[in-house]
């Protein structure tokens, strides 16, 4: 399959990810940030958090540190709305992307995917596209119960040390979460396992995008 890169190999980049809760990030699209700061340091990170508890907000920034360890500038932001009621609170939350679109310029924008079946979710990824119009958006997927997987056309290779750090990372640092049925090494194994054989990775593991439009 021919290979598409992001620039120049250690080139920084600039990356935006938007995330609905405090973990989103880490698992919809944490081993492709791994990789893409290892082979481009120096890049600098926007991560916006839209809901959290100050539990939460804890976690997240002691996981953001660990996963932008090989970052250049990193700027974590923590909101507060109230989770699941994102829908009801849409003029609120859109302030905060306009203050977030005033201030980066990413060359890569992580978010949620526009048919995921949690409201917030794909409020959050309805309000990415409103906002960041002319930038590279990929739209990363979240296990759930609802059983929304789709069938997803970029992918990432993952090496199987970057996505066994991936694991790691998640359940060292939101042990708040452990107590979803879901929340499990084998949950995350399995989505990125999955993957890799859709895309015939090296390593048999990869993470994956809906990309709606791309320039090359």
């Amino acid at each position: 399959m021919l290979q598409l890169a992001l620039g120049r190999r250690a080139t920084p980049l600039r990356l935006l990810c938007f995330g609905a809760h405090c973990d989103d990030i880490e698992i919809g699209c944490g081993g492709s940030l791994l990789r893409l700061l290892a082979e481009h340091p120096g890049s600098e990170v926007d991560w916006v958090v839209l809901s959290s508890t100050p539990e939460r907000e804890r976690e997240t920034h002691a996981s953001a540190a660990d996963f932008l360890v090989d970052a250049g500038r990193i700027r974590v932001s923590v909101e507060a709305f109230r989770e699941s009621y994102f829908p009801w609170h849409g003029e609120s939350i859109k302030d905060v992307f306009e203050q977030v679109k005033a201030s980066a310029s990413p060359d890569v924008v992580f978010t949620h995917h526009r048919r995921d079946e949690h409201q917030d979710h794909r409020l959050v990824a309805e309000l990415t596209w409103n906002t960041f119009r002319d930038h590279l958006v990929l739209e990363y997927e979240i296990p759930k119960y609802e059983g929304d997987l789709g069938q997803p056309n970029l992918f990432v290779p993952l090496p199987t040390a970057v996505a066994q750090r991936k694991i790691d990372l998640i359940i060292r640092h939101y042990q708040s979460q452990s107590r979803r049925s879901w929340f499990r090494p084998e949950t995350f194994q399995a989505v990125m396992g999955l993957r890799g054989i859709e895309c015939n990775a090296p390593d048999r593991l990869a993470e994956a995008f809906h990309c709606r439009k791309a320039t090359i």
